[in-house]
């Protein structure tokens, strides 16, 4: 097996017992990303030298006996992450040559431990999509099949994991922006409880939403790395104060005795015949573990789309209104006076859909529409999260679908923003109530793409959604499945 090919856990074991070198598995990423990465596009940027110092610098660590679980371990961030000295686009023209002056928290706390930065991540701009589709530097193609969107907005996480660019990369999640890509490319996306991993210098879509997650090859990784980004910072307003346990421990409790909840309101008619058939036997692969199932309702789900549209676009037009060629972002020449380098800097830096969201959300925000719109938006979030809070009084988590269909062909659904949309109905009402999910491959459709198995967990339930996770991916070889390339 190359090196490029192994997880985290795998690599580790060898490095520690100095089998090999941080240099040499870097070497074998970046000549991988050199050789694949002109047909997928997963990368925006290569930091193929300070790779190589980070990795020389990592043996080092390794020699002296101070290897930590990401020591050495090359890794890949959604162009999102603020890397001091390294260029941050959000892939938008507007940030094309922005260079972050500071890390943000969750990359600072795996440089702590020697991870080694590839490069970073192509996405849809300003993390505003689902097919990866939406950026300045062209679509991010699946590598199971690059006619196929690898979903989004972390498209590029998700797809240089598939293409085995990178062992292990960071995603945000705003309203599935994690585990749908995952779904889509074959691995694990994890999406943490809202405030359990820092979002200080991570560059904003919708505050109240946003979430950082790692995504990886198997649930090892996804516990590993998640236990390495989270918790507590004081940078963060959001951040909440609690312990962080030790998520790989939990791993080996299997779930024998728990009970799943089935809302009844994910499994629709209009499921994908392929997804339907994957989701009965990952059912009956948690029966043969020893789970029990029990149907449940979240009633307000037909509401999420909208209320989520309503409160992330306001949120939207709120934090992008910072881009005006005055003070940041990218300005217009030959302009007539302040008001109009406004207008053509933003006209020029910002994408259609970036467009589309910022104006639906200042119609939102626009006064005599505030209470017809945002703040009843607000309020059927809070539903939403009712009816979560009273599935978990009953079960100990739940098991939906990720997307009611396999990845679609890149083009397919750009001419209609509104069927887009609708491709994150089952990931969309999770960041609403601000609970944990995750991601794992449980089949493949008859056109040879993925299909994930989304777990939702209590808030700050994630020992248990891993748990069941690796129960399942331990039980089945979906995991082992790879793109060919």
């Amino acid at each position: 097996m190359e090196l490029y090919e192994q997880t985290i856990h795998n690599l580790q074991t060898q490095l520690q017992a100095r089998q090999v070198s941080s240099v040499e598995i870097t070497n074998s990423f970046l000549d991988r990303i050199e050789s694949t990465d002109q047909s997928i596009n997963a990368f925006i940027t290569v930091t193929k030298e300070q790779a190589l110092l980070d990795a020389a610098a990592a043996d080092q660590r390794i020699a002296a006996g101070n290897c930590a679980p990401l020591t050495g371990i090359p890794v890949a961030l959604k162009d999102i992450f603020l890397t001091e000295g390294v260029r941050t686009t959000c892939a938008s023209k507007m940030l094309d040559n922005f260079i972050a002056p500071y890390d943000a928290t969750a990359w600072t706390r795996m440089k702590s431990q020697g991870a080694v930065l590839l490069g970073k991540l192509n996405q849809d701009e300003f993390a505003m999509g689902s097919s990866c589709e939406n950026s300045a530097f062209g679509p991010t193609r699946n590598p199971w099949n690059k006619d196929h969107i690898p979903g989004g907005s972390s498209g590029g996480s998700a797809a240089a994991i598939a293409a085995q660019q990178a062992v292990a990369t960071l995603g945000t999640d705003t309203g599935g922006s994690i585990r749908q890509p995952a779904s889509h490319c074959g691995c694990v996306g994890l999406k943490p409880t809202y405030g359990r991993v820092s979002r200080y210098g991570v560059i904003a879509y919708a505050s109240s939403l946003d979430q950082v997650g790692p995504m990886t090859r198997d649930v090892t990784d996804a516990a590993l790395l998640l236990g390495v980004i989270a918790g507590y910072d004081p940078k963060d307003s959001t951040s909440v104060d609690c312990p962080v346990p030790d998520y790989t421990a939990a791993l080996q409790q299997g779930v024998k005795g728990l009970t799943i909840g089935l809302p009844k309101e994910y499994f629709i008619d209009g499921l994908d015949a392929d997804v339907q058939q994957a989701m009965e036997q990952a059912i009956a692969v948690y029966r043969q573990l020893g789970a029990e199932f029990v149907e449940v309702s979240l009633p307000h789900t037909n509401y999420a789309v909208a209320t989520y549209y309503l409160i992330a676009t306001a949120e939207a037009s709120s934090n992008l209104a910072r881009y005006e060629g005055v003070r940041f972002g990218h300005r217009a020449k030959d302009t007539a006076g302040l008001i109009d380098l406004m207008m053509q800097s933003r006209s020029e830096g910002f994408g259609a859909e970036v467009k589309r969201r910022i104006m639906l959300g200042t119609y939102a925000l626009s006064s005599g529409y505030y209470d017809a719109y945002y703040i009843k938006a607000q309020k059927v979030r809070t539903l939403i999260q009712q009816d979560f809070s009273e599935a978990f009084r009953s079960v100990d988590l739940l098991l939906t679908p990720v997307a009611p269909t396999p990845a679609f062909r890149i083009g397919e659904k750009t001419a209609d923003p509104l069927q887009m949309y609708l491709s994150d109905i089952f990931t969309i009402p999770v960041n609403l109530a601000g609970i944990c999910g995750i991601s794992v491959p449980t089949g493949i459709s008859s056109n040879g793409l993925p299909i994930g198995l989304q777990l939702l967990g209590r808030p700050f339930g994630e020992e248990t959604i891993l748990r069941a996770a690796f129960d399942f991916e331990q039980a089945t070889q979906w995991h082992t499945k790879k793109a060919a390339l």
